[in-house]
């Protein structure tokens, strides 16, 4: 069905009523009665994401305990300018200030992370329930101000207290994230609908442990990679289930995956199958020139377990090790039913249908815009991404994470005119919603980040935020970029 005929068929009557039965067709419904008017489905989240261990400084404070970060920022020249995240935004006494900022901008949601060790100081058993009350006050200020929180329970911050106990190879790892979803369920859920696992499980387990250039900083074998991989997916679907477990309401689930994916040269119909194919392959390759080729970073290796139940063919023959840890009664403790494909979208590079179609690499443009990280600005990422991962699992999609890096400073009248994310929100959300137009149900949009923020082992040199911090002061300004972004919100996208 072309996408023309289908949006005809979900504005019939008979879609209508199908639609009464199935989730997946409401959302479709509800997209195409807004895309008559520009506009994005009624309901959408517009949000702004942050990260414990990035905004609100001051780890230890009331009693909590350490992570893998905070030990690997003592180590020296751990991060580009020798910062550390010891004060980071003070989010954690400006909470309040910051509220209100997201009122002023107009956000309707905010994703924000709990720190694991913060609330588990020693990732386990005792708890600190001053660290619980302090996410509870927030989770009362969002509410009040007409903001749905969506909580990540764990964003990169792993207990350094159960990275002694050998970490995600340690067999009971899996129960070890389950039983701090299950707590924060339990003392949450009364007020927080919406729950994402862990974030970014490749980047994290990729980087932290293939290449070891994040903590734990380890290069694994690959039999233990495999083994610590999947040790990850068990503690994903079993926090899954303890979460809604520990529900006091009706919740949604899902995780935020960091999303690698390849964009066709053209609409040609090789090379968007050459684009679906570099998306999805389990391989080695190399994602930064000077860093060794990664697997663990691939989207099929984490998503079809979470998503199918079963581990990708191609992944299996690279790494068969998998095929002794992937019995059925496990697989099917990943494959937990999900509500959403939360996804992290940033920069793509292009592909094009090479010799018996496989995927070549197109070279970026000399003149295409770059971040201040080096990142390329590609806006058609947010149409096909969203497009591959709806074909291939069939879930409504939230961005969970999206924006740009900049050098961002204040101009002499105070204010800081960031007309390069303007522009970049402005081009990215357009794909979004042109994405939507051909079928695919949108959740939400969160951008990354509300704060200009640590940007771990970048430190402060990095600036993602809608708002700008004055990491001396702390004084914030809201950015030009929040403004425009305020009012793509009030009228559900259609100034764009």
């Amino acid at each position: 069905m072309s996408p023309l005929d289908r949006r005809r068929f979900l504005l019939s009557a008979g879609a209508a009523t199908a639609a009464a039965a199935s989730p997946v067709l409401t959302s479709l419904l509800a997209f195409a009665q807004g895309e008559k008017a520009g506009r994005f489905p009624k309901g959408f989240f517009w949000g702004a994401s942050t990260a414990a261990a990035q905004s609100e400084g001051s780890p230890a404070a009331d009693g909590g305990g350490e992570s893998i970060w905070d030990v690997f920022l003592r180590t020296p020249h751990a991060t580009k300018d020798n910062s550390t995240n010891l004060i980071a935004d003070d989010d954690y006494h400006r909470w309040k200030e910051d509220v209100k900022l997201m009122q002023q901008i107009g956000l309707n949601a905010y994703r924000f992370s709990i720190s694991w060790p913060r609330v588990l100081p020693e990732g386990k058993g005792r708890v600190n329930e001053k660290a619980l009350a302090y996410y509870s006050r927030l989770v009362d200020a969002l509410l009040a101000a007409g903001i749905t929180p969506f909580v990540t329970t764990y964003h990169f911050d792993y207990p350094e207290a159960l990275q002694r106990l050998g970490g995600w190879l340690n067999p009971d790892s899996s129960h070890w994230l389950a039983d701090y979803a299950h707590l924060l369920s339990s003392r949450l859920s009364d007020r927080v609908e919406h729950w994402l696992t862990i974030n970014e499980p490749n980047i994290l387990w990729g980087f932290g442990n293939e290449v070891g250039m994040m903590p734990p900083s380890q290069k694994l074998p690959e039999t233990d990679l495999v083994r610590g991989a999947h040790n990850i997916l068990l503690g994903h679907g079993r926090s899954v289930q303890a979460i809604r477990a520990g529900a006091k309401r009706a919740v949604e689930v899902s995780l935020a995956f960091a999303g690698l994916f390849s964009l066709p040269a053209s609409h040609d119909l090789k090379d968007v199958a050459a684009a679906r194919e570099a998306s999805f392959s389990v391989r080695k390759a190399k994602v930064i020139p000077e860093v060794p080729p990664m697997a663990m970073l691939s989207n099929a290796w984490w998503l079809d377990p979470i998503y199918l139940g079963k581990y990708p063919a191609d992944g299996m023959k690279l790494f068969p090790d998998a095929g002794k840890l992937a019995d059925p009664q496990q697989m099917k403790i990943i494959h937990q039913p999900l509500d959403f494909c939360g996804v992290n979208l940033y920069s793509a590079p292009t592909v094009k249908a090479g010799a018996n179609g496989a995927p070549e690499t197109v070279p970026d443009p000399p003149n295409i815009p770059r971040s201040h990280y080096g990142w390329a600005v590609t806006p058609d990422l947010m149409y096909w991404a969203p497009k591959f991962l709806f074909d291939r699992y069939k879930q409504p999609i939230a961005i969970t994470e999206n924006g740009i890096s900049l050098d961002d400073k204040p101009a002499p009248d105070g204010r800081v005119h960031d007309e390069r994310r303007t522009a970049f929100i402005e081009s990215y959300l357009r794909k979004f919603r042109e994405a939507s137009g051909d079928g695919v149900p949108l959740k939400g949009y969160f951008h990354w980040s509300l704060l200009d923020n640590f940007e771990w082992t970048q430190g402060f040199t990095e600036r993602f935020g809608l708002i700008y911090v004055d990491y001396a002061t702390q004084k914030r300004t809201v950015k030009d970029s929040a403004m425009r972004y305020r009012q793509i919100i009030q009228s559900n996208g259609a100034t764009l």
